[in-house]
């Protein structure tokens, strides 16, 4: 039979029109995008831990894993920066053996003159009335009352004459981020303490206890997941993030072709983000270093994958700079890294950021991979842009070889068969991708057609008839970061 056909055989005898379906030519190649939230919950009636579900909103988040709890403040984060890319959770419960951090408000005096306190637990303002007279025990109670009345705050409050306990919601370390803070709206927003009160506070510290993912990872199966998002910095975190994803057994191997890419946020000085980011080098994690911002330090991570991810799934190639994080507080300015601290950090594995009218926007986004094997600088895989145009890349690919030949036979070059064969050539294949790789082009991803061209090779494997074999060697296309000018002037 000279035409191949699907499922009409050969061998019917009952007449007259028999019709089969072939989509093989029609289908055009459509990226979508996943992302993926890790994170602690603070509701102990959510059965099912360690197993990635669905979200839609940060309500929903908020009754599924807790009002202030770790994952549903980084829901609140990314749904800011994007609401296209879909979103999934990996909730996951508190240490077993974890403690969780403290902190405390002392207040002394007796206030002279009414007036309002304002408190922030990072950056959410709890405001607490004053009147002229009110003892330190009674404004002491007062204070823990609001915090307690505030469910979406990361903190319970207790007071005990005039001191208020301040106890993070989640046990482990990350509650050792949790700040505490008075009147950062400053005098220009009316916030001051009321006269004759003296208020002292202590940020949360002493928190223990890290998170085991090796069940919640291994539950997130062959799916999916472009942006994972780390609410943890800790070794043992990245750790398993990072086996999640590499070349061999991951993610990124050829046996998933899953791909993807894990994000978090740092906070810490010049120096401690230069020595965090000098002991990773994985092409498959970026990390934002930041100091002294009044955000939760996972709500920073998730903004910044959020952000990312609208402009990645609408060009994976096109720079992320300029970018504004939406709902994440400014770091103090004396806090935030100079043009010099951000190019150490960038040369030490670090993402960047910059701030613009008061706005935190994405400075560039690196990759940790710092050297090659052996130890020497190598800047393959510095661009995050690169790892999402190389999935995209080898997505649509797969996309092209699966759909037009799934069944296909293969053959020599030079065989003859008529034009409805399920055959096909090494030339055939050759000239498939020759179009793919203009077609890249086109979509403004790849350049240099000719010496792609030249430098391709499809061949049929020697020792194995029945496989392709190909050299495919595509020249990405560049990100503007830098414009450099030499103003050669006269007079």
């Amino acid at each position: 039979m000279p035409i191949s056909f699907n499922t009409i055989p050969s061998t019917l005898r009952v007449p007259l029109f028999y019709a089969e379906m072939d989509n093989s030519k029609a289908g055009t190649f459509s990226a979508t995008y996943r992302a993926l939230l890790c994170g602690q919950i603070s509701n102990t009636l959510y059965t099912d831990v360690d197993k990635p579900v669905l979200i839609s909103s940060a309500d929903q988040a908020k009754s599924k894993f807790g009002p202030g709890s770790q994952l549903a403040q980084m829901v609140d984060g990314y749904f800011s920066n994007n609401t296209s890319v879909e979103l999934w959770c990996l909730p996951v419960s508190d240490p077993t053996s974890g403690v969780a951090a403290t902190g405390s408000i002392s207040v002394t005096g007796t206030a002279t003159a009414a007036g309002t306190i304002s408190l922030y637990i990072y950056d959410e303002l709890v405001q607490i009335g004053v009147d002229e007279n009110d003892a330190a025990a009674d404004v002491a109670t007062n204070i823990a009352a609001a915090i307690n009345a505030d469910k979406d705050l990361p903190v319970t409050a207790e007071a005990s004459e005039s001191t208020v306990s301040v106890t993070a919601k989640h046990k482990g370390v990350i509650g050792n981020d949790i700040k505490v803070a008075l009147n950062l709206g400053g005098d220009a927003n009316g916030e001051a303490t009321p006269a004759g009160l003296t208020i002292s506070v202590n940020d949360l510290s002493s928190g223990s206890g890290n998170v085991e993912l090796d069940d919640a990872i291994a539950n997130l199966g062959d799916e999916q997941y472009d942006f994972v998002v780390s609410g943890w910095t800790v070794k043992s975190a990245l750790d398993a993030f990072s086996a999640y994803m590499n070349d061999k057994t991951g993610n990124w191997s050829y046996l998933k072709q899953l791909y993807g890419h894990v994000w978090t946020a740092y906070r810490g000085t010049l120096s401690e983000c230069q020595t965090f980011g000098s002991g990773y080098n994985d092409q498959h994690l970026s990390v934002l270093g930041i100091d002294n911002t009044h955000s939760p330090i996972w709500k920073v991570a998730a903004a910044w994958a959020g952000a990312s991810a609208t402009s990645i799934a609408a060009d994976p190639a096109r720079p992320l700079q300029t970018l504004t994080l939406e709902g994440i507080s400014a770091p103090d300015i004396t806090s935030r890294f100079t043009v010099t601290e951000r190019e150490t950090l960038l040369k030490n594995g670090i993402s960047t950021y910059n701030v613009n009218a008061g706005k935190v926007q994405i400075d560039r986004v690196i990759t940790t991979y710092q050297t090659n094997a052996y130890g020497q600088a190598d800047n393959s895989y510095l661009s995050v842009e690169t790892m999402y145009t190389s999935a995209y890349i080898l997505r649509y690919l797969r996309s092209i070889i699966t759909s037009k030949y799934g069944r296909h036979k293969l053959a020599n070059d030079g065989t003859r068969f008529s034009d409805g064969q399920a055959i096909v050539t090494p030339n055939v294949i050759r000239a498939e991708l020759i179009t793919a790789y203009e077609a890249l082009e086109f979509q403004g991803l790849v350049e240099d057609v000719e010496a792609f061209k030249a430098n391709l090779i499809v061949e049929r494997n020697a020792n194995d008839r029945n496989r392709i074999d190909v050299l495919f060697t595509p020249d990405y296309v560049n990100q503007l970061n830098i414009f450099a000018l030499i103003n050669q002037f006269r007079l």
